[in-house]
């Protein structure tokens, strides 16, 4: 598929230029219509039902499922369904048993869903070392392994910064972990659609994902990975339907993982547009994704930077998908209304759930920054029209 077939699955594009890809995507055509033959010709509740629709829905969830493990390189066995990234953190935050004493290495730039859960962990005595990323938001893996100790139980990295693009090197950060014992959880919120992902050559314990960025799907959906060797250390904090095998009435029985950590009814249509999202994307192969997206940050990059009383954030080489900026003497809410206005431009302003990032770049005291980001849909002539405006914002408001 090209980029001009994609464009035509989603019909939105039509009206605006969408370039907030970080936050969330438009969802094409075809993962709707998924969504909407559940809705029309199989709408029941998974795993509960003998009847014929019932078995339809579970299986399809069954098969979403598969076609997500097989997109990390993970077992079924190894993925919960969630609500979103955050919530598939808080399951490892608040389900592994966390101890006075333990201590956890976490980076200061990281969005609040993969930082607020870890520092909450000091009601229990659990020390948080925050690791210090250099001026364009690249963690040292180097500077992770002098700071893990015999006492750190978990080392906490998300892969791209959602606040800058910075590209982390998780697979060194996870060899790091493996040498010091410790366990290592992913955020793969900016990457998951956009490159190909395996969690074994990350040698990721935990992994969590969204459904409704990179991989095209709905909002409402994500997942978690978990290794096998590591899903019975994580308690669960949800109990009720579909957690349990069998219940007296004194004692309970849980389901094996992922099961008991899946409990009452979830977003049914959704895991299923999930399913057919990862299928959309699998159409038009991810390394020709990966290929466009280099290409298209590289532009966004040049074509904001060259602009005079523009200031862009993080290193050219070393982003993807993302690029922040600010316009001198101008708040970023204001510079993201008149883009949209207009121009029609969608893009993201303010702090992006990562207030200690947006601190360590210097954009705090400005409101933030205006975060513009890319998928396979954007195209070189959107960027241009981007880079035009932003130049007339600037020249009329910046100087």
């Amino acid at each position: 598929m090209e980029t001009a077939d994609v464009r035509a699955d989603i019909p939105l594009l039509d009206k605006v230029i969408y370039m907030d890809a970080a936050s969330t995507t438009p969802t094409p055509r075809p993962v709707v219509e998924a969504m909407c033959d559940y809705f029309y010709n199989y709408n029941a509740n998974t795993g509960r039902g003998a009847y014929s629709l019932a078995i339809k829905a579970t299986q399809k969830v069954v098969d979403a499922k598969l076609k997500v493990a097989n997109f990390i390189n993970a077992l079924p066995e190894e993925v919960v369904f969630t609500k979103n990234t955050t919530e598939a953190i808080n399951i490892v935050a608040n389900g592994l048993p966390f101890k006075k004493g333990d201590s956890i290495v976490v980076p200061n730039i990281e969005h609040h869903s993969n930082f607020l859960p870890w520092l909450n962990l000091r009601k229990k005595g659990v020390e948080i070392k925050v690791v210090k990323a250099d001026s364009n938001g690249i963690i040292d893996p180097s500077i992770v392994a002098e700071t893990a100790d015999d006492k750190t139980r978990l080392i906490a990295v998300t892969h791209i910064s959602n606040a800058l693009g910075a590209v982390q090197d998780v697979n060194e950060i996870g060899q790091i972990a493996r040498e010091n014992d410790s366990l290592y959880l992913v955020d793969a919120a900016q990457s998951i659609g956009h490159m190909p992902l395996d969690v074994k050559k990350m040698n990721a314990d935990f992994a969590a994902f969204p459904g409704h960025k990179g991989t095209l799907g709905p909002v409402g959906t994500g997942f978690l990975y978990c290794d096998q060797k590591q899903s019975e250390k994580l308690e669960t904090i949800s109990l009720g339907g579909g957690t349990v095998l069998n219940v007296s009435e004194d004692d309970f029985q849980l389901e094996s993982f992922p099961g008991r950590f899946e409990s009452g009814t979830g977003n049914i249509a959704g895991f299923i547009g999930l399913g057919a999202s990862i299928d959309y994307i699998n159409r038009i192969g991810i390394g020709k994704i990966e290929k466009h997206g280099e290409k298209l940050t590289k532009e966004l990059y040049s074509e904001l930077s060259r602009i005079e009383n523009v200031t862009c954030y993080g290193d050219p080489q070393n982003i993807y998908g993302i690029v922040s900026f600010n316009i001198n003497n101008m708040h970023p809410h204001d510079v993201a209304k008149i883009l949209d206005e207009v121009r029609g431009i969608c893009v993201r302003s303010g702090h992006h759930c990562a207030i200690p990032a947006i601190k360590h770049i210097g954009a705090y005291e400005q409101g933030g920054t205006v975060r513009t980001s890319i998928h396979y849909y954007n195209t070189a002539e959107e960027i241009q029209m981007l880079g035009e405006t932003v130049e007339e914002i600037a020249k009329t408001f910046g100087a």
